[in-house]
């Protein structure tokens, strides 16, 4: 096989592969989400016999893994009984039994810790703030000089506020390529620079260490095609 040949082969094989890899760890995230969901799902089917649910059932005691239909129908499950309790929340009788619920686990020792931060950081992702996790910001981080992409959480607490002495954004700067971790970082408020990217597009920035981003035309050529 000669250069040529070689070079062309190489060419071709990087190709196919830019364009079957994203499937292939698509799927594998499916997966991967779908069996680690299973493990938890799995148990809520405890009414039914393990001989029937579980594999090597053949000793009447069914202890391998848990065929994967079955896995499909405890997922299916959970998810009905999550929109029966959203069903209840939405009405009086609903909102009273949650509420008396809320309150018996808040009175727990130990357990009440960790639910109640559990319940403050679930409402915080989940409310109805306008500006948390919905807007893209760029702030200069680490240092002045040097940009960052971050994501507007909300206004700074109160007495952070009150020590600084001026109004503060609280602004989330996720690492890449893993955005799951990151910094909790405040910034004035004329410092943050508020971005036209959608959070989607943040993400995907970030994710792909700036290779991918988003189209932003500028004005004066958005303006020209307008008046054509």
């Amino acid at each position: 096989m000669n250069k040529d040949h070689l070079s062309r082969w190489r060419a071709n094989f990087f190709t196919g592969l830019a364009i079957v890899l994203p499937a292939i760890i698509s799927l594998l995230v499916i997966f991967w989400l779908f069996f680690t969901i299973s493990n938890i799902t799995d148990r809520i089917l405890v009414f039914i016999p393990k001989q029937i649910t579980h594999e090597n059932s053949s000793n009447g005691v069914g202890t391998g893994p848990m065929y994967w239909y079955w896995s499909v129908v405890a997922l299916l499950l959970v998810v009905f009984l999550i929109s029966v309790v959203g069903l209840l929340a939405r009405n009086y009788l609903g909102k009273k039994l949650i509420s008396s619920v809320d309150m018996s686990l808040l009175r727990v020792p130990l357990l009440n810790k960790i639910y109640g931060t559990t319940k403050q950081v679930n409402e915080a992702f989940t409310s109805s703030n306008k500006n948390s996790f919905k807007t893209v910001v760029m702030v200069e981080f680490p240092r002045a000089g040097m940009y960052s992409i971050g994501f507007l959480t909300s206004e700074a607490h109160d007495e952070v506020q009150s020590k600084a002495g001026e109004k503060l954004m609280c602004v989330f700067i996720p690492t890449t390529p893993n955005p799951t971790s990151g910094f909790l970082v405040l910034v004035p408020e004329a410092e943050v620079t508020k971005l036209e990217m959608s959070v989607a597009d943040g993400v995907k920035f970030i994710i792909s260490l700036g290779s991918i981003s988003p189209e932003y035309p500028p004005v004066a050529a958005t303006k020209v095609a307008a008046r054509s």
